[in-house]
């Protein structure tokens, strides 16, 4: 499968503290990758540096063919970059449906999409949304809101998916109910998807291949195929 995503050499810093160094990393079409490693070795800054919301300071980042490397965060979105942020940032004051219809804001410059209005196959993945369609987000609870999150970023029809722990704080039910979804979004939907994800054996379930961060940088790469979550386990825990 052609490569849909491509970092070279990218490196982002806070000021002047460097946070990422030198990130080498290529993501194939319809793979599913999980980005692993302990608190604070920079996993979601690198998230963030491929949405765009923090700069580069050096490299390159290719996203289906085009240089995206100086391109704005909506103009990523509107590309086809969907993004989940740790703790799930919706909009507590709007409902559910409004919520939704803030996803939609990706597809400006695809009329036809966007006059379509949101995809019938995101309530399909998430029943629980069409009960809940009319209560405010604020109001929900976590694994709601995770579904809703997630929910929002497929309204966009990305044809790439960042989930930055998308198991945090959310009962194990409804992590199996995720877990499901983001199979069938992948296997169904088609779209790529690239997952922060601390419970190695929840990215293990899915992903087909990892790579490590430590201090920054990518030390390890593979094939949750090959490799166990076992055998890398200890990498994460140093």
């Amino acid at each position: 499968m052609p490569n849909l995503l491509t970092l070279e050499k990218v490196s982002s810093a806070y000021g002047q503290s460097k946070v990422l160094w030198d990130i080498d990393m290529t993501i194939e079409q319809g793979s599913a990758v999980a980005l692993i490693g302990r608190n604070g070795v920079g996993k979601t800054t690198l998230l963030n540096t491929i949405v765009g919301v923090q700069k580069l300071t050096s490299g390159k980042i290719t996203f289906a063919d085009q240089d995206v490397s100086s391109s704005a965060a909506h103009n990523r979105a509107r590309a086809g970059i969907g993004f989940v942020p740790q703790g799930r940032h919706v909009f507590p004051h709007l409902s559910v449906m409004e919520n939704l219809t803030v996803g939609l804001a990706a597809l400006t410059g695809r009329k036809a999409l966007k006059e379509s209005g949101i995809a019938s196959h995101i309530f399909d993945l998430f029943p629980k949304l069409t009960q809940i369609r009319a209560r405010k987000a604020g109001l929900l609870s976590g694994g709601e809101q995770q579904q809703l999150a997630i929910g929002r970023a497929l309204a966009g029809q990305p044809k790439l998916l960042l989930l930055d722990e998308p198991t945090e704080g959310i009962q194990p039910s409804v992590v199996k109910q995720i877990e499901q979804a983001l199979r069938r979004i992948r296997t169904e939907l088609g779209v790529t998807i690239v997952i922060v994800e601390q419970y190695l054996d929840f990215a293990w379930s899915f992903a087909d291949h990892y790579h490590v961060m430590q201090r920054g940088q990518i030390v390890r790469a593979g094939s949750t195929r090959e490799e166990s979550a076992a055998e890398i386990a200890h990498l994460v825990n140093i």
